[in-house]
């Protein structure tokens, strides 16, 4: 008998890895929502306030239009059914009507180094996670099974808090096949590609021209590209750029896999891209740690992660919810689900 799965999107990227998942439970109800909140940060983001992240903005109004272009069903805020299954790609937020639910976590991609404001978290765990971004993502320990990239990236999240048996190692869509890039139809190639990061549109600091600077100079005159992220002020980024580099193409659409295929030289400051630099074995310049990074590589599987976390999503659904209760509570071991999946 069909049952109703709700599937909890945010950025392009996080929505597209949802539609990657239920595709295999098409068997199913599913439902899709653009990320929302409770309380002050429901009102916050209707106000406008929160455009720069998941909660409204540029990200809405792509995964609204993804959602369409797909002809995938939408539930807003999941309210117009009662789900027996919830599957998110963040846990920063824990939404009320989610709470107890059969729930799957499936991680976005890179997580944020854990700065001042994640060690104020875990000085006063009570402060909402997202003051720390993604660095506190897979903490709020509300999920049946928390998806994950890579065996490096089980042992990141272990050391951080999460228990062990909470965790899959699946792979996760979008980044599992990174491969599939190196064939495209961007038209440009040889070029030095710079994805930037919306520091300051995230309040936190960014010495954005020193950046630049760099990247000019590393480029050593070959042809400039950058792409900005999709919350980044585009005025704003885009005359600065010019101010050092008059003849780069700027851009704010597009497939940024593929120009990091095309690129001979990478350059980021603290972006999920950085995997598919490394990956395909581009130069690459960066803020983050390199060696950390390929110890956290995403596993590449083809292009089947999407399927082994809907795998793992059916054997959640089958299992009763007193059954699941006691699970929750360790009075009985969770079963591998993965096992069969994997």
């Amino acid at each position: 008998m069909p049952q109703n799965i709700l599937f909890i999107c945010g950025s392009l990227n996080q929505t597209t890895q949802m539609h990657a998942v239920a595709q295999h439970l098409s068997d199913h109800n599913c439902y899709f929502t653009p990320y929302y909140a409770d309380g002050i940060e429901h009102l916050a983001a209707k106000a406008g306030l929160l455009d720069f992240c998941v909660l409204g903005g540029r990200h809405r109004r792509d995964t609204l239009q993804y959602l369409a272009d797909h002809k995938l069903p939408i539930d807003e805020r999941g309210a117009g059914h009662k789900y027996d299954m919830v599957v998110t790609s963040s846990d920063l937020i824990i939404q009320n009507n989610i709470r107890g639910k059969r729930l799957i976590l499936v991680q976005e991609g890179i997580t944020e180094p854990e700065g001042k404001l994640y060690r104020l978290w875990k000085l006063f765990p009570f402060l909402p996670r997202y003051i720390a971004n993604t660095a506190t993502n897979g903490l709020s320990n509300a999920y049946d099974i928390f998806c994950v990239a890579s065996e490096g990236y089980r042992d990141h999240f272990i050391r951080k808090g999460v228990p062990p048996e909470k965790i899959a190692v699946t792979g996760i869509p979008n980044f599992d096949n990174l491969q599939r890039h190196l064939k495209n139809d961007f038209p440009y190639r040889d070029f030095v590609l710079v994805a930037t990061t919306p520091y300051r549109e995230t309040y936190r600091g960014d010495d954005r021209m020193t950046f630049l600077r760099r990247c000019v100079q590393a480029a050593e005159g070959r042809p400039l590209i950058f792409k900005l992220h999709p919350t980044e002020h585009v005025e704003r980024a885009t005359r600065e750029i010019k101010s050092v580099a008059p003849d780069a193409l700027v851009l704010t659409h597009g497939n940024v896999n593929d120009m990091i295929a095309n690129a001979s030289m990478v350059m980021t400051q603290q972006s999920t891209c950085t995997f598919v630099s490394l990956a395909l074995g581009k130069e690459t310049y960066t803020y983050l740690d390199k060696d950390e990074l390929r110890r956290l590589m995403p596993i590449q599987n083809g292009g089947v992660s999407g399927e082994r976390i809907a795998k793992i999503a059916r054997r959640l659904l089958h299992t009763p919810m007193h059954i699941l209760e006691q699970i929750r509570k360790r009075y009985r071991p969770r079963p591998r689900w993965e096992a069969d999946a994997i």
